[in-house]
């Protein structure tokens, strides 16, 4: 149960090539459906079509929907860091992520380090291949009791996935990442049959993420 690399993706293209039709992503037929959720924009009605709208998200390639809110305008100059960070970073960058059941968070990894953060709907349900070879699942979202997080660390090159728990409307939640990803640099897509291979325990939750997706987008741009 361990797993090594595929190919260096970038960040904005990601959004831009997951331009196939919201309309098709954001439709129903979810997976893992558990309790009704009580979170206030699912009280008020309020749909993913309208998040998507409010927000300004596009469709991603591997987050579901997507908005970049903040690269940092001050940077690590080359040589301030290892590698594979040589070249120099942003100090940091944020984002905005919307899940629905037919666009959940597809295998991937980015080298930086990454924070997950939840802010409104439905609960996700993330699956972490560590390097070690053990496979972590945690669920982020509001029932703190139930042992839900609100905020969740993905330690830099750690392939994972998620998807939507609840009553299959959306999860909203942020990404901050450190140092800031150049996308062509630090994202990349996870071989789907060499991870299942290489993690076998999470293999089936694996291959239901990635049949999920209503539409393929097709991998080659940045995140």
């Amino acid at each position: 149960m361990t797993e090594k690399h595929p190919a260096g993706i970038g960040r904005r293209q990601f959004v831009r090539a997951g331009a196939v039709t919201g309309a098709a992503l954001l439709g129903g037929g979810g997976l893992a459906m558990a309790a009704e959720t009580t979170d206030p924009a699912m009280a008020s009605g309020m749909s993913a079509e309208d998040v998507v709208k409010l927000l300004d998200l596009e469709p991603n390639a591997t987050c579901g929907f997507v908005r970049v809110t903040f690269t940092s305008p001050l940077s690590i100059v080359p040589g301030g860091l290892p590698a594979p960070f040589a070249n120099g970073r942003p100090l940091g960058s944020a984002l905005y992520f919307l899940v629905t059941p037919t666009a959940p968070v597809r295998l991937h990894r980015i080298r930086n380090g990454q924070l997950y953060h939840y802010y409104l709907g439905d609960p996700l349900e993330v699956f972490m291949l560590h390097n070690d070879g053990t496979v972590e699942h945690i669920v982020v979202g509001p029932d703190l009791r139930a042992g839900q997080r609100v905020q969740l660390h993905i330690p830099g090159d750690t392939f994972h996935t998620a998807r939507l728990l609840g009553v299959g409307h959306w999860f909203l939640g942020g990404s901050t990442e450190w140092p800031g990803v150049v996308p062509a640099e630090d994202v990349e897509i996870g071989d789907l049959d060499a991870l299942a291979a290489k993690y076998p325990s999470a293999a089936a939750d694996m291959r239901a993420i990635a049949a999920s997706v209503r539409d393929v987008v097709p991998p080659g741009g940045p995140r």
